[in-house]
């Protein structure tokens, strides 16, 4: 973890400001469980707390304490400018760098604040900010949000925050399957708990509240457009926008869809490739060495984690797929030893 003067911060936060919380685009449970637990963290400590997010987050996450106070940036340009503008402290929650804003970016590079990293992505930029808290040695930014202000203020931590960083830490782990083999981690679950949470409850409204769209989008996915490439030990899928239209897609409707390819015998690299106004994302994840991460930044301006990143590829989605494939090839040495 870097160095982080947590006494500097806790002076800043001693008396009212005017603070900005930002996270990245297509927001998840991480980006909204840290976002809403340092929300009603601040309005405690009597700040006057806006929130932005660039695009829309999914809906099984609309039942999170305080989310009706996000503002879009997509869908509320004018009314989140001069947010920006008007802020005295910018926190960047679950990001690693501005680009990771997206549509926002400029708004960000604009706002001449004081700046605020907590987060667990590898290789922050360091430069944009004045405060990082940041280490990949962690289950999620909702994590360190915790300990944050356990250093700050931690009587405030209450039960509607521990249920924001339940989500965050929650989400991040794939309900602790992976990225949490530390011991620190359960213990701050843990200390959720003591807070009253329903962690059963919370898994539900999460893992168990579909559209029933978002289910025949997963079965078409899985019976039609699932592709394996044993000889590279790797699957992946790929969903148009028409298809996408064919079932009412809406924001987070592809949550999670990139592991069903990655659970099959014998995969340790899979990736969703989805079309978006004028590019194919791509969400790419592994097991084991392979680092995806390395893979979407050599080849689609991307990155993340070592094994869960994302990129954007500005090809068709035929040429995109044949591209993907013909990297694969060289590929084949480092995944079958992995």
């Amino acid at each position: 973890m870097n160095t982080f003067n947590f006494s500097e911060v806790k002076e800043l936060l001693s008396t009212k400001k005017r603070i900005l919380l930002t996270s990245h685009t297509n927001p998840d449970g991480d980006a909204l469980g840290s976002m809403l637990a340092m929300y009603h963290f601040l309005i405690q400590k009597g700040h006057d707390v806006n929130m932005v997010v660039p695009t829309p987050y999914p809906d099984f996450l609309a039942w999170m304490p305080g989310q009706e106070k996000i503002l879009i940036y997509k869908e509320n340009k004018e009314k989140c400018d001069p947010l920006f503008n008007d802020a005295e402290i910018l926190f960047s929650l679950d990001y690693n760098a501005p680009a990771r804003l997206g549509i926002t970016t400029q708004a960000f590079k604009n706002a001449n604040v004081i700046k605020i990293m907590i987060d667990h992505h590898i290789q922050p930029d360091l430069n944009s900010y004045n405060f990082v808290l940041s280490t990949v040695d962690t289950s999620s930014t909702s994590e360190l949000v915790f300990e944050f202000m356990d250093k700050i203020n931690p009587d405030l931590i209450n039960k509607t925050i521990a249920e924001c960083l339940y989500v965050g830490i929650m989400t991040d782990t794939g309900s602790f399957s992976y990225a949490c083999n530390y011991e620190k981690t359960f213990r701050i679950v843990a200390e959720l708990y003591k807070l009253g949470i329903d962690g059963v409850a919370i898994n539900r409204l999460v893992y168990s509240t579909n559209t029933e769209n978002r289910l025949r989008l997963l079965g078409y996915a899985l019976s039609d457009k699932l592709r394996v490439l044993h000889k590279y030990s790797t699957a992946y899928i790929s969903l148009t926008k028409d298809e996408l239209v064919k079932f009412n897609f809406n924001d987070g409707d592809t949550e999670g869809l990139v592991n069903y390819a990655l659970s099959i015998k014998g995969i340790k690299f899979a990736v969703l490739f989805t079309e978006k106004t004028n590019k194919i994302r791509l969400s790419l994840r592994s097991v084991g060495e392979f680092s995806v991460n390395k893979f979407a930044r050599d080849h689609y301006k991307g990155g993340g984690h070592k094994n869960a990143a994302g990129g954007d590829s500005y090809l068709s989605m035929e040429k995109t797929l044949k591209k993907f494939e013909r990297l694969l090839s060289e590929y084949s040495k480092e995944l079958a030893n992995n």
